[in-house]
């Protein structure tokens, strides 16, 4: 047998075990990165499974790829009103917060473990950053719904503050092996890892979205791989120019996520279970590189550690911000304690064994004890906090099913999901009522379980999702028929709107608050007909009430397409 025979066997048993300890991780009331690390621990050489592995080089190097990858995806699923809403809050976060909690963690390390401070300082830029897999894993999978702003903020923190987590302990490592300038040399190290990931980032993703929809695969399965690797691409480029590629990664996931390419779900339901791979394989590595009797030469140092960064240093990196930007106290509590640690600060703790500091394996110990105290004790509890704090909502309602356009080079078109509210004006009223601009389709309906055919006679109730296929430039019009109900001054504020003939006046007051002045049962191309003086011709104009009529499009003697304009403002003024 080879060797590697049996690596693929071993990896695929701890790969089943891992996604089966996800399983019971929600009955247990633990987060699924611990149950991760403690399979990966019982396989180790201290455990049962009796598998030795002290290769830090390899545990580094697995751990940033799947690192990378989790980055990646939580780009992916990031929705740019959700950066632009918190983006002020969350990047201070992760810049002056991170340094804030871990100069405060490395001053209380360095008293307890009593080591050189900047011995002290290092194990706080480890432990300093928030873990991303471990927040997107809790908030996005454990059932856990907080208001919309709050989570935005706890998932951009997270996945942006990994770069000043690393700048501040290669820079220390650099300070303390390569003996780098404290001052303007960490300050150019500073803007060289941020400014080269942010702009590379960005250049890959604005190019994969431009290559993704240009070129004709044979297979459609190759989409989803692309897009991997053009986020790998980024990461790649930026550490390799001396920029932060976690940073890189993350901001090319973010522009791809946010624009419309060919297969779009199917490449983020792809890159979310390679996101769980990454999860799995990084947790098993790392609790394989730890033996679990180190682990009880540090427990009452490493709990110590824990006490301070959990109740001292992140609530003094928090609160002055979070005050800042309007938070009121029970979020700014929520955002306290949702400070787990977890991949990032071990892979972190590598470094050190990697440099050949003097006492690496101690502080490789102590932070794995602080993850571990972390993960459990705020990740298990972060359920009833969240409830004690009165911040819980309800589970947004989900679709029995989905669509997607999967050929966007040669369709003007998209597809957009609605979920019908109790003001919606669309609720309660049949489908051939709503008054869709022209060329709107409504191709899937789902209630509940349930996918309902999307016919004229279809009455459409409160919770039902929509799946509308349009064109972007009659976006506004849509919402304003499925989304909320906007007043009558601003329904033509989005340009020309043009409905079916058969469209009624009533329908037409309804759905967008535009009065007519006209016989509510009369279709549009009726009201036409009355208000010309002769037979309708393409181009032929009437206004009706406070606004224009047009014919647009006709077939035969009917009319089929009329277009709806703001009343003139000469007509308005006579």
């Amino acid at each position: 047998m080879f060797v590697i025979d049996q690596i693929i066997l071993l990896g695929a048993l701890l790969i089943v075990l891992g996604i089966l300890s996800s399983k019971i991780s929600a009955r247990l009331g633990l987060p699924v990165l611990v149950l991760f690390l403690l399979v990966g621990m019982l396989a180790g050489e201290d455990g049962p499974g009796g598998i030795k592995f002290d290769n830090a080089q390899i545990a580094h190097a697995l751990g940033s790829l799947a690192l990378a990858i989790i980055l990646f995806d939580g780009g992916l699923q990031t929705p740019l009103k959700s950066i632009k809403q918190v983006w002020k809050p969350a990047s201070v976060l992760a810049t002056l917060g991170v340094a804030v909690t871990s100069a405060v963690t490395g001053l209380a390390a360095a008293y307890i473990l009593d080591v050189p401070l900047y011995y002290g300082l290092l194990i706080g830029a480890i432990v300093g950053s928030t873990d991303a897999a471990a927040v997107f894993s809790l908030l996005r999978n454990a059932g856990i719904h907080i208001n919309a702003r709050l989570k935005a903020t706890l998932e951009i923190e997270s996945a942006t503050n990994d770069p000043m987590a690393i700048f501040l302990t290669v820079g220390l490592l650099e300070i303390m092996v390569n003996q780098l300038e404290p001052g303007t040399g960490l300050l150019m190290l500073f803007v060289q890892q941020m400014g080269l990931g942010s702009v590379v980032g960005l250049a890959v993703g604005w190019l994969a979205v431009r290559v993704i929809n240009k070129i004709e695969l044979t297979t459609s399965g190759l989409y989803p791989v692309m897009v991997l690797a053009f986020g790998l691409l980024s990461f790649g480029v930026a550490a390799n120019l001396g920029g932060s590629g976690f940073l890189a990664i993350f901001i090319a996931g973010v522009v791809i996520g946010n624009s419309n390419f060919v297969f779009q779900r199917t490449t983020f339901l792809f890159h979310d279970g390679l996101a769980w791979m990454g999860q799995i394989t990084m947790f098993v590595v790392l609790g394989l590189l730890i033996n679990p009797s180190t682990l009880l030469d540090v427990w009452w140092q490493g709990l110590l550690i824990a006490v301070a960064l959990t109740f001292v240093a992140r609530p003094l990196a928090v609160v002055p911000v979070l005050k800042l930007f309007g938070f009121n106290s029970r979020e700014i509590t929520l955002v306290s304690w949702v400070g787990l640690r977890g991949s990032v600060p071990i892979i972190l703790a590598i470094y050190p064994l990697i440099y050949g500091l003097p006492n690496a394996p101690l502080i490789f110990s102590a932070v794995f004890f602080v993850v571990l105290v972390s993960a459990t004790v705020q990740g298990s509890t972060l359920p009833w906090v969240a409830r004690r704090l009165g911040l819980t909502e309800a589970p947004p309602v989900t679709p029995a099913a989905t669509l997607e356009i999967t050929a966007l080079g040669d369709v003007d078109a998209e597809i957009v999901e609605y979920t019908l509210g109790e003001q919606c004006r669309a609720a309660g009223r049949r489908l051939s009522q709503t008054a869709l601009p022209e060329g709107t389709v409504v191709a899937m309906i789902t209630r509940g379980t349930k996918v309902i055919p999307p016919r004229g006679s279809t009455q459409l109730l409160a919770g039902d999702h929509l799946f509308i296929v349009t064109k972007p430039d009659v976006r506004g019009f849509i919402d304003q028929v499925l989304s909320g109900r906007a007043e009558s001054a601003q329904a033509l504020a989005d340009g020309e709107l043009r409905l079916k003939g058969y469209t009624k006046v009533e329908d037409v007051q309804h759905s967008y608050g535009i009065d007519l002045q006209l016989p509510a049962g009369l279709s549009l191309d009726d009201a036409l007909r009355q208000a010309l003086p002769g037979q309708p011709e393409l181009g032929s104009k009437a206004l009706c009430g406070q606004v224009e009529l047009q014919v647009c499009e006709m077939v035969g003697a009917r009319i089929s397409t009329v277009a709806v304009w703001p009343l003139p403002a000469a007509a308005a003024e006579a």
